[in-house]
């Protein structure tokens, strides 16, 4: 659609309609233009194709790699897009993150929340309305003022900046990308994943993450006591998820499929066996288990047999039972393989550190089964970047040899190593960590769980430390305002972010020249204009 094409539709259905008058054409298809998206279905099937069109590319080249960040507010996720387009040109490859998490720590009507599925389930798709809300806005802003724009541009008697600013319109690049949302372990059986899952993808999700922990016993990626589900389980929700995408229309909706079966201890069931050497009997295979003579069976005893022999599966007093030490990545290559074979689109494997020859180890031995593996890595915050580097860089010249006099592998977080040849390596290969990993580790997507929340908390900080010490006022100007408007920051001028122009806009459509708008001279956003 093009901005004169609209202008035409309007025309062709207000001229037909009595007592339309007072309606403008051009006016309607501004408004048009500025919600591009009626329902939240219309952007789910919008960025669905965004991102199959991204993993193909992904496919063709590993440089191709896509981001995001997570966020926790419509405003910040707002924020982070405008800023791309500022800075980048374009938000091609550039989604959001939805964390399960975040919503728990800052979204929960119970309060902050530890990250064990405690909070409402409908607050996750709550964010996502919210976010795809202040992402429409952003459009309808940043058209706004390429209208005022061509508006002045006519007055003005500028034909050649009247045609430049109508081709800046019909090439409009909206701020709605896809956003990667959190279902965690998908709040209790298949139907109730299917449930929420609609209200997710109603809401404007294409892309559904869920996990394979038991979704009441739920923990913190980054955290130990987690507890996996049998395959059967989280396939049936995988294709709960498969089903509400395409019921609803949405059918190249993506699923990422998350193991935690790396620092996952523990199962809550034994898997129930068909055959020998089926996916339960593979999962019930990794149990840490000890040889029983029948004539020493104790009462209550569960027991298993393999392979003709009688065997007890070590169990807690939480009727949990143990997996052997030291399976983790043979049951997250398992894991992966399955999920893939039974509908899923992307992986995540959750590791207890970013290390590219780990991931990658676990990705090639799902490659030679399935060659398009693709993973969502989650760079995060719960690691401790600047000391795993070090110490990856560390070991790494260990093995070759070379002299290590001058560091202490025990204190490599300090200060005294940042301005070192070891501390600069580190640095240059949490750099590179993306382009690194998309390459040798099949890292399709590469997002940040948690950082505007910790950029909210530091911040805040700074301001509260200046604003109510010495500084004063100045603590505010200094840091933050002047910043602002030397870095182009749109939200120097907060009445205009926050829709007030649009109103003024609407005004005119509605009421022409008896309006009573918040411009003038008078505008405090004037003030911001130099």
């Amino acid at each position: 659609m093009t901005y004169q094409s609209e202008i035409a539709k309007a025309d062709s259905l207000i001229g037909g309609q009595a007592g339309w008058d007072g309606i403008a054409p051009e006016s309607v298809a501004r408004m048009r233009l500025q919600n591009r998206f009626n329902t939240g279905l219309d952007i789910a099937r919008h960025t669905a194709k965004i991102m199959r069109q991204d993993m193909a590319a992904y496919d063709a080249d590993p440089a191709a790699y896509t981001q995001s960040l997570g966020c926790w507010h419509g405003f910040i996720g707002q924020q982070k897009m405008i800023s791309i387009k500022k800075h980048f040109g374009s938000t091609k490859r550039r989604y959001l993150y939805l964390s399960g998490w975040m919503v728990a720590a800052l979204r929960s009507e119970f309060g902050p929340l530890p990250d064990q599925s405690m909070h409402e389930k409908t607050s996750v798709p709550a964010l996502i309305e919210e976010l795809y809300t202040f992402l429409k806005q952003a459009d309808a802003r940043e058209l706004g003022m390429l209208f005022r724009d061509l508006d002045a541009a006519r007055a003005a008697g500028d034909e050649v900046k009247a045609q430049k600013i109508s081709h800046d319109i019909d090439a409009y690049e909206t701020h709605v990308v896809p956003i990667i949302a959190d279902i965690d372990a998908g709040f209790g059986n298949a139907e109730a994943t299917y449930l929420l899952a609609r209200k997710f993808i109603e809401a404007g999700a294409c892309c559904i993450q869920i996990e394979n922990q038991v979704s009441d016993e739920k923990q913190c990626g980054h955290q130990d006591g987690k507890v996996t589900v049998p395959h059967e389980d989280f396939l049936a929700k995988i294709r709960a998820v498969r089903y509400a995408f395409l019921e609803l229309g949405v059918d190249d909706g993506v699923i990422v499929a998350r193991t935690d079966s790396l620092g996952a201890g523990l199962t809550k069931q034994i898997a129930y066996v068909r055959e020998a050497g089926d996916i339960a009997d593979q999962y019930n295979s990794f149990l840490d288990c000890d040889p029983v003579d029948p004539a020493t069976v104790g009462h209550g005893d569960v027991l298993i047999s393999r392979d003709g022999q009688l065997l007890r599966p070590k169990r807690l007093p939480s009727n949990l039972y143990q997996f052997r030490p030291g399976t983790g990545e043979d049951r997250c290559v398992l894991d992966c393989i399955t999920a893939l074979q039974n509908g899923a689109d992307l992986l995540w494997i959750e590791t207890e550190k970013p290390h590219i020859g780990q991931i990658g180890g676990m990705v090639r031995r799902i490659r030679d089964v399935i060659p398009d593996a693709k993973l969502v890595y989650n760079n995060s915050p719960s690691f401790n970047w600047t000391l795993n580097f070090r110490q990856q860089v560390y070991d790494a010249w260990a093995q070759e040899g070379r002299d290590l006099a001058a560091y202490d592998r025990a204190r490599l977080m300090s200060i005294d190593y940042d301005e070192t040849d070891l501390g600069r390596e580190a640095d240059e290969r949490i750099r590179t960590f993306q382009k690194d990993a998309a390459r040798d580790a099949g890292i399709f997507h590469h997002l940040i769980t948690l950082p505007t929340y910790h950029t909210a908390a530091l911040s805040t900080d700074n301001l509260a430390r200046r604003y109510f010490g010495e500084e004063g006022m100045l603590g505010y100007v200094k840091q933050v305002q002047r910043e602002e408007i030397r870095q182009g920051i749109a939200c120097v001028k907060h009445q205009n972010m926050a829709g007030s122009d649009i109103g003024d806009d609407h005004k005119d459509y509605f009421a022409g020249e008896a309006a009573l708008k918040a411009g003038g001279a008078h505008n405090t956003m004037n003030q911001f204009a130099a």
